[in-house]
């Protein structure tokens, strides 16, 4: 199997993985879940979809390409990358849609499909450079930090309507207001 065929493998299996992710906190309340997936309906929350469901399939993603001996010298930086420019790229498209044309779930399922195809596109980009070296080491750190501001902004949200959850009417995990 080609890079390219796991790439769109990719595509679709992360896709799915959203649909998951985006109810499981609802399923199961504790704090693991609060700190990696959506805890409510705030276009905020639902950022953690995209950075934790690409990490997720990174171990599908991952063994896909060692059965097929793809070079994979960058896995950990694109999984890293690819997850996290994600949350930049959906949130340029969807805020300008979302005021120009109102909030829509055909238009949020949408653009999470166009933006897991970019990202998808930008790893497979990343996967066939030369090895980052260095960079690819500071995966873990970068991820761990990018979960320390998913988790701060959890239980300390700013108030803005990036934040804010109109069905239920709060901010982050606890904050009715």
């Amino acid at each position: 199997m080609s890079l390219k065929k796991i790439k769109i493998i990719d595509v679709f299996g992360i896709f799915a993985l959203s649909f998951l992710l985006h109810f499981l906190y609802k399923w199961l309340p504790n704090p693991l879940f609060a700190w990696i997936m959506p805890v409510n309906e705030s276009i905020w929350e639902h950022m953690k979809i995209f950075f934790t469901a690409t990490l997720m399939w990174g171990i599908v993603d991952y063994h896909l390409l060692k059965k097929n001996d793809i070079p994979h010298d960058n896995f950990s930086f694109q999984l890293f990358f690819s997850s996290f420019i994600a949350i930049p790229i959906y949130l340029l498209m969807y805020i300008p849609l979302r005021n120009a044309l109102g909030e829509s779930m055909v238009l949020s399922i949408s653009l999470m499909f166009v933006v897991y195809v970019i990202c998808q596109c930008i790893s497979y980009k990343l996967l066939t450079m030369d090895n980052l070296g260095f960079i690819n080491k500071l995966t873990i750190l970068l991820i761990l930090i990018v979960y320390g501001v998913f988790i701060y902004l959890t239980y300390n949200p700013l108030h803005n309507y990036l934040f804010y959850d109109k069905i239920e009417a709060k901010y982050g995990i606890n904050d009715f207001k």
